[in-house]
């Protein structure tokens, strides 16, 4: 029995039903108040370790809010409409216990990288249910730039490059926040991709010692 389904079988009667829409419907109204009220509010919902010790303890819920960075509606709309077709396609995949665990496990990964480097935001905690989704329905179709179809395995390569990328350039905090935002994904694909991983350097070397025999 693997540990999710440990956890399923004592507390599978606790969990946020629809918990994708209480997020983004959270991020929607953070959206509207530093839009048109006061921008101030957006810093006082941020994840950082000097705030949350002087007792600002609301940070630990508060920064999955954060809205996407975009002045524009249209924009924001259309990300925040994605991210819940996202969430509800991995509750209904998962159920509602296993996908709260998902995503506290990646919220408690970036509450750690804010406590070991400073701060933390809650993108690689987004990117972590996008790359489930391309893990479980690599062959959905989405509109890139709203007009061209692709599959969404194709976007998850895409995003997974540029994911390393970031984690090349990144500062040492920033690659703190980065690792431990995923801590869901990890909790849930890391045993399968690490055994792919290691059997295909496995098949690899067998190939080509089987060509070096020929050789000689």
């Amino acid at each position: 029995m693997s540990l999710l389904d440990r956890l399923e079988r004592r507390f599978g009667r606790f969990y946020i039903p629809n918990l994708m829409l209480w997020v983004v419907g959270g991020q929607l109204v953070v959206w509207l108040l530093v839009m048109l009220v006061d921008y101030r509010v957006f810093s006082l919902l941020t994840l950082s370790r000097w705030e949350l010790l002087h007792g600002q303890v609301w940070r630990l819920v508060s920064f999955i809010f954060l809205p996407p960075l975009s002045a524009n509606p249209l924009l924001v709309a259309l990300n925040l409409y994605f991210d819940y077709i996202i969430g509800v396609s991995l509750e209904r995949q998962w159920g509602s216990f296993r996908f709260n665990v998902f995503y506290l496990t990646g919220m408690l990964g970036s509450i750690a990288a804010a406590l070991l480097v400073g701060g933390a935001d809650n993108s690689a905690l987004g990117l972590s249910l996008f790359f489930a989704f391309a893990m479980l329905f690599p062959e959905a179709q989405v509109l890139l730039f709203y007009i061209l179809p692709v599959k969404v395995k194709w976007l998850g390569w895409i995003a997974a490059g540029l994911y390393l990328w970031q984690l090349l350039i990144a500062s040492l905090a920033g690659k703190v926040s980065l690792l431990l935002g995923m801590a869901g994904f990890l909790l849930f694909f890391g045993r399968g991709l690490f055994t792919g991983l290691r059997s295909s350097i496995i098949n690899y070397r067998r190939r080509q010692q089987w060509k070096n025999q020929w050789r000689n």
